[in-house]
C-alpha cells in the first residue's frame, strides 16, 4: 500500500517539524587558503587602570576631624561666654556651626565633656606660656612680666575667656579636681618669680602667696569685664593693667629739680645805691 506509507513518512515528517528539532548540519570545513593569526597578548599599557579612592587618606580624615572638633570647641566656648554654661544648649551649639545636633556626637559625647576640653585649653595654653616664659631665662622680674602678658593675653581669648567665666563648680565632679590642681601650678609660679623678685632686689619684700593672688585675680578679672571690639584692644588693655599692677595707683612725688637761678645783670644789681632784689626763683621752665 503505497499510499499509506507515504501518509506515514508525512506525519513523521511534520511531527519532527513540529518538535522543534532540525537535523544537524555538517560543521563548515576551515579553509586552507592562509593560517588565522594568533591574538597579540596584552600589554601593560593594556591593563585596566587602578580604581581611584573617593575617600580621602586616613591622615587627612583625621586632620579633618580633628579641625571639626576644634570648630565644635571654638564655637561652644563663645556662647558659654556669651550666654553662660547652662543657658547654652547643644541646639544651639549646633546651629552656629550650621549642622545637626547628632552631628556633634561624633565629636563630643556631651555638654559637660564640651565644657571641660574648652577650660583644659585654656589651662594648657596658659601652661605652655608661662613654660615658654621661664624656658627663655632672664631675671625672675623679666619672666614675670612676660608671664603676666601671657596672661592677660589669654583671658582675652574665647577658650581663656571661658576658664574665667565659668566656676570650677561646673565642671563634672570627677574632672574638678584635675582642674584646680592645673589652676594651682599656675599659681605657685607667680609665687616662685615674685619670690625670686624679692630676693633679687627688682621687688619690694611682700608676702608671694598673697602678690600672687592679687596679680592672678586682678589679670583674671579683665576676663569678665573685656568685650572684643570695645574701645581698647586686648593688647592695650593687658598693659595698662600691667602698669597699674607694676607702678601702683598712687602718684609718687617727683624729685624736686634744681630750682632755675636767672641771673641779674651788674649794671642793675645797684640802683641808687640799693640792691635790687633777684627775681624769686621758680622751678617753672
Amino acid at each position: 500500500m503505497p499510499q499509506a506509507k507515504a501518509a506515514s513518512t508525512r506525519r513523521s515528517s511534520k511531527s519532527s517539524t513540529s518538535s522543534g528539532s532540525s537535523p544537524q548540519r555538517a560543521a563548515p570545513k576551515p579553509s586552507s587558503a592562509a593560517p588565522q593569526a594568533a591574538a597579540p597578548a596584552p600589554g601593560p599599557e593594556d591593563a585596566p587602570d587602578a580604581a581611584s579612592s573617593p575617600w580621602a587618606p586616613v591622615s587627612h580624615r583625621e586632620r579633618q576631624r580633628e579641625a571639626k572638633r576644634n570648630a565644635v570647641l571654638q564655637a561652644a566656648a563663645q556662647l558659654f561666654n556669651e550666654r553662660g554654661f547652662h543657658a547654652t544648649s547643644l541646639d544651639d551649639i549646633a546651629a552656629r556651626l550650621n549642622v545637626t545636633k547628632p552631628t556633634l556626637y561624633y565629636y563630643v559625647k556631651n555638654k559637660d565633656e564640651i565644657l571641660l576640653q574648652c577650660v583644659g585649653k585654656g589651662l594648657a595654653m596658659m601652661l605652655e606660656g608661662i613654660d615658654a616664659s621661664r624656658a627663655a631665662g632672664g631675671k625672675a622680674i623679666d619672666q614675670l612680666m612676660t608671664c603676666m602678658q601671657v596672661y592677660a593675653r589669654i583671658v582675652t581669648m574665647d577658650f581663656g575667656m571661658c576658664l574665667i567665666r565659668v566656676g570650677d563648680e561646673q565642671v563634672p565632679p570627677e574632672s574638678r579636681k584635675e582642674l584646680r590642681r592645673l589652676k594651682s601650678a599656675i599659681d605657685q609660679e607667680f609665687r616662685r618669680l615674685v619670690a625670686e623678685g624679692v630676693a633679687e632686689g627688682s621687688i619690694q619684700p611682700c608676702d608671694p602667696k598673697i602678690t600672687a593672688f592679687v596679680i592672678a585675680g586682678a589679670l583674671s578679672w579683665i576676663g569678665r569685664w573685656y568685650q572684643p571690639g570695645g574701645e581698647y584692644t586686648a593688647e592695650q588693655v593687658a598693659q595698662q593693667c600691667i602698669a597699674t599692677l607694676c607702678d601702683g595707683v598712687l602718684r609718687r612725688p617727683a624729685q624736686a629739680a634744681a630750682p632755675e637761678v636767672v641771673p641779674v645783670p651788674a649794671a642793675q644789681r645797684k640802683v641808687g645805691g640799693s640792691k635790687v632784689k633777684a627775681p624769686a626763683r621758680s622751678g617753672k621752665a
